[in-house]
């Protein structure tokens, strides 16, 4: 069977960037930055960004182009045994899809919602009671299904399918290339109008003022990698589906230099507009920035909606900033399906119609545990080990897998072969050295941290089932499935 192919560069770098570009960028990055010294964050984050995001990104550019496959198939044609390893990535593409749409079909909601602020004076109480009727739920007892969340889940998991579904130049490609300049229109638009208000300029001051003294901070540095690692995309078989549909002649270090910059310049964009808008509040509420800024989800569905409360014209400035994170969230959506479904097709010699019809049904029945009482809970929980435990696991193996049982000259001369520039031994410095000692750093933290003093208050029993649990099962599926293969043809010359 044909592989399918992308239509244009363009299209390619905007899916690209449209998977990398997602909710963390709108509200994860500005609060790491304000948290990690500011306008100094900049500094290791620049320096991630170059020693790993780029390296890594011209990685699974050039082993989806050169192995044309899903991350599944790339694998095994590298090593018959190192199959697991992408189905194990694609599991975690999985479980973070099934659990992101909650997240879009709030953003979905809270657009209806901004037409008329409908979340009244108390955002907060809004949010986490009246909205996501939060009771005294664990992640285990989910209470009832609440249809006003399951329903803009629903539209989200349409959108995704009809995208998946039709395919990658007729789908996704179309997809992509309206919704990222809509979302970059979107950003700016806002941007222009909200650096006027007063305070905005003390929110920026906030943001960029640089505390040099955490430049010397372990933590920093670690949450600077932890970022670039987070919102690239990479390390969870998205980039390597992608790459397999690039056409033969396709210059892979100008394509991955591309979509890392706009992803990491989206990120610094949309912080400039997130503190605009707490300086802002800040100053209307006369409490000083720190007390007005919060983390995660708090920050899109609680803080922002306070802002737009306040805000002049609440009724266009509202539903624009809630549609841009629709359209971000879906973006993002697409791809992690694209991810899944192209594995599923490599594997079984499916249709794409039937793989796409297989995994978003399932995928959607899924979801609904996260559109219950305790769907938050539930969301907190996995999220964190996803995030924190296996997908930096899955980067450091890959890193390891490829920087030390394979040639990397060989990916870096297949690289620059197709490029109209070449990267040189830095490349392979920091697939090397650089970026698995980072890696293992933060993973080595992560994994103490979590063992000693579990996460987020939840029940032991909690921790074992939905996370070690978890990822103890997908890890182990992925072994069957791998053990029970027929071998794959080694790598082609």
């Amino acid at each position: 069977m044909k592989r399918e192919q992308w239509g244009s560069r363009a299209g390619f770098i905007l899916a690209a960037v449209g998977s990398a570009i997602g909710l963390g960028n709108i509200w994860r990055f500005p609060y790491m930055a304000y948290e990690n010294g500011g306008g100094a964050f900049f500094i290791p984050y620049l320096f991630a960004m170059i020693s790993a995001g780029i390296p890594f990104m011209i990685m699974e550019f050039t082993l989806g182009h050169k192995l044309r496959g899903a991350a599944p198939r790339a694998f095994a044609k590298l090593g018959g045994k190192l199959e697991w390893l992408g189905w194990f990535q694609v599991f975690i593409a999985a479980v973070i899809a099934v659990y992101y749409v909650a997240v879009i079909g709030w953003a979905i909601s809270y657009l209806g919602f901004s037409f008329t602020q409908s979340w009244g004076a108390d955002t907060n109480a809004f949010f986490f009671g009246e909205y996501l009727q939060l009771g005294d739920n664990s992640p285990t007892k989910l209470g009832f299904l609440q249809t006003h969340i399951a329903f803009p889940m629903i539209l989200a998991w349409g959108i995704t399918f009809a995208a998946i579904f039709t395919g990658v130049k007729s789908g996704i490609e179309r997809a992509s290339k309206i919704m990222m300049p809509l979302l970059f229109i979107m950003v700016l638009g806002l941007i222009t109008r909200v650096l006027f208000l007063p305070g905005a300029l003390d929110g920026l001051n906030y943001l960029f003022q640089p505390d040099f003294s955490k430049i010397l901070d372990a933590k920093v540095w670690s949450a600077a990698y932890g970022q670039i690692f987070f919102t690239l995309s990479v390390g969870f078989s998205i980039m390597i589906a992608y790459s397999s549909y690039l056409p033969e002649k396709s210059d892979i270090n100008n394509n991955a230099f591309m979509t890392v910059l706009i992803n990491c310049g989206f990120s610094i964009t949309a912080g400039v507009l997130v503190f605009a808008v707490l300086g802002y509040m800040a100053q209307e509420q006369a409490k000083p920035l720190t007390e007005v800024v919060s983390a995660g989800v708090g920050l899109a569905f609680v803080t922002i909606p306070a802002a737009i409360n306040l805000l002049p014209a609440p009724y266009i400035l509202g539903p624009l900033f809630f549609l841009a994170l629709v359209v971000a969230g879906l973006s993002s959506h697409i791809s992690i399906i694209e991810a899944v479904t192209s594995a599923i097709i490599d594997k079984l010699n499916w249709t794409r119609k039937k793989a796409a019809s297989v995994v978003c049904g399932v995928g959607f029945i899924v979801s609904m545990a996260f559109a219950t009482n305790g769907g938050l809970l539930l969301l907190d929980l996995v999220d964190y080990f996803i995030n924190n435990v296996a997908l930096l696991t899955s980067c450091l193996i890959e890193l390891i897998v490829i920087g030390w049982l394979l040639k990397m000259a060989d990916i870096r001369e297949y690289a620059n072969n197709l490029s109209e520039f070449s990267i040189g031994k830095w490349f392979e410095v920091c697939i090397r050295f650089l970026s698995p000692a980072m890696l293992a750093l933060i993973l080595i933290t992560n994994l103490s941290n979590t063992l000693s003093d579990g996460y987020g208050g939840y029940a032991l029993s909690d921790l074992l089932l939905l996370g070690w649990g978890l990822i103890a099962a997908m890890f182990v599926a992925a072994v069957v499935i791998n053990l029970t293969s027929k071998p794959q043809s080694q790598l082609e010359g």
